[in-house]
């Protein structure tokens, strides 16, 4: 059962939170409330000044105990809601925050657990669009963290209300864009360029036909190809493409983008056209580390009880969490997924799941932190 008073608190800060979205790099107000919060709990907090982002220790990372780092992402998606674009909280991060700020009053509760275990609490910018955790990588947010946990809400259709999972899956995705450089010709004289259309229409020819193991989930597909204009009678001679990749692991990713760039290389050399990266960007795969995964089992267990453990979810979709552990592989880290009847799904726009989720979510990650202060002892 949850304190009446702490359940009040819980909601009101997901209400607060859900009606304040704000975008990536710009959540502002919700730094200021974080900040905020985390010193009245208690927390030696770091703010910055050239990006969002709040870094607060419950404890002394010096004093030599295990330092575990708790993630919440912080910023809303820009979309369509009922005719009008705005910023909204359609991907659960302002649940995510709760659920962590959550941890810290309970923790507050039991001021010992400081001499077993330091917990790092971060709050970080801009998961949307992919590079928040790069940016408090570079802050030092996990310099000296043995273990680092996220938890992120679940859709209905990957797991049931009141299960968890002690793994997400995530595949890597990535963006690659393009330019084919040329001049225009008049229609009547074909000869004098390289057509970009035709150029363009090989690419996604040579694209489409990339294949690897097919037992590992794989694709990469265009999914922009803009050349032309009003005039009908010009043959362009540019043309812009973009191809987005998903793969289930790290390698399989960097086969796939290897296969995409002897593509655009040997569509130069063929057509004698220049051809230009304008843009590659993307986000890892999840490298789950086993003793984290396993502790999240069991810290699950003792909350949901082993029926309602799941084993470790692979979905297709992806977080710039696995930053983490790609620029700090000595981490071991995992993400949490959180059954709690999300529907219609994650990025809806009326979004919406059971609110009572959130405490089983605080209850686990407490849990966490339990299990290894015990471990810390021993």
């Amino acid at each position: 059962m949850q304190d009446e008073h702490f359940k009040q608190q819980v909601y009101d800060t997901f209400n607060y939170l859900h009606a304040h979205p704000e975008l990536s790099w710009e959540e502002v107000n919700t730094n200021q409330f974080m900040k905020e919060q985390l010193e009245k709990a208690g927390c030696t907090v770091r703010t910055f000044s050239d990006c969002t982002g709040v870094i607060a220790d419950f404890g002394n990372p010096a004093n030599g105990n295990p330092v575990v780092a708790i993630r919440a992402d912080m910023d809303a998606l820009w979309q369509e809601v009922d005719g009008k674009f705005q910023a909204n909280h359609s991907c659960g991060h302002d649940a995510h925050m709760t659920m962590v700020l959550g941890v810290v009053w309970k923790l507050t509760k039991d001021p010992s657990i400081k001499d077993k275990v330091t917990v790092r609490f971060i709050f970080q910018p801009a998961e949307e669009v992919g590079d928040g955790a790069l940016r408090m990588v570079e802050k030092g947010a996990v310099d000296d963290v043995d273990y680092l946990f996220g938890i992120h809400l679940r859709p209905v259709q990957e797991a049931p209300d009141g299960y968890a999972t002690p793994a997400i899956i995530h595949g890597a995705a990535s963006s690659i864009e393009c330019d084919i450089i040329g001049d225009d010709a008049h229609g009547a004289r074909p000869h004098l360029t390289s057509n970009a259309i035709e150029v363009g229409t090989h690419i996604v020819n040579a694209i489409n036909a990339i294949h690897l193991d097919p037992t590992v989930p794989h694709s990469v597909k265009v999914t922009k190809f803009h050349a032309g204009g009003k005039s009908t009678n010009i043959i362009p001679g540019q043309a812009s493409l973009a191809f987005d990749l998903r793969a289930q692991t790290n390698q399989h990713m960097k086969m796939l983008k290897e296969k995409v760039y002897e593509t655009l290389e040997a569509t130069e050399q063929l057509f004698q056209s220049k051809i230009k990266i304008t843009d590659d960007y993307g986000i890892p795969a999840a490298e789950v580390a086993p003793e984290a995964k396993e502790i999240t089992r069991q810290a699950i267990s003792n909350i949901l009880g082993p029926d309602h453990t799941m084993d470790p979810l692979m979905t297709p979709g992806g977080d710039d969490f696995h930053f983490y552990t790609i620029k700090r592989p000595e981490l071991k880290a995992t993400m949490i997924g959180l059954g709690c009847d999300l529907k219609p799904g994650l990025h809806h726009p009326h979004m919406t799941f059971n609110r009572e989720a959130l405490f089983n979510g605080i209850d686990i990650i407490t849990e966490i932190v339990q299990v290894l202060a015990k471990k810390g002892e021993n």
